[in-house]
């Protein structure tokens, strides 16, 4: 069992508190965007704010570190201590795809999704006009790896 604070791995997952859940190297496991996270990518990503952090994930592609450093962001904001590098040795049964489900429900349970768009205060995350992300993996390239791409969803449908 990984290392976790205050039983981070109990429970369930409280989306209200932007909490999600994840069997992640066969382990249950607890991940959020707690603000410390955030901070933690807003310096990995090289961003001066959290609609800058947005923009990011919504301007067209993530790389296979970008994944393991969001979920390693939302794994130690749900109480794993676990370092990027361990993160991304750890395995997701589902391959790619999974990895990008991952980050895609911890994105929208941090910024909120397309039902949850508006509810933030104006330039919030998730306000109308505020760019929004959504992962899903690439086809195969011609060498056989895949990536990610990240999709803005549009604010006001």
């Amino acid at each position: 069992m990984g290392r976790t604070l205050h039983g981070a791995n109990v429970g369930r997952a409280n989306r209200r508190r932007g909490e999600i859940e994840a069997v992640i190297d066969g382990e249950r496991r607890i991940l959020c965007l707690t603000l410390s996270a955030l901070a933690e990518l807003e310096t990995a990503f090289a961003v001066d704010d959290l609609t800058g952090l947005a923009a990011r994930f919504a301007e067209g592609r993530l790389r296979a570190l970008d994944l393991a450093r969001i979920i390693g962001a939302g794994l130690r904001g749900g109480g794993n201590l676990l370092s990027d590098e361990e993160v991304a040795a750890m395995s997701i049964d589902g391959g790619i795809y999974a990895y990008a489900r991952v980050v895609s429900e911890l994105l929208a349970a941090t910024f909120g999704g397309a039902e949850d768009m508006g509810s933030g205060g104006p330039g919030a995350p998730g306000a109308a006009g505020a760019p929004m992300a959504s992962v899903t993996p690439d086809a195969p390239d011609k060498s056989g790896a895949g990536g990610s791409a990240v999709k803005g969803m549009a604010a006001n449908p």
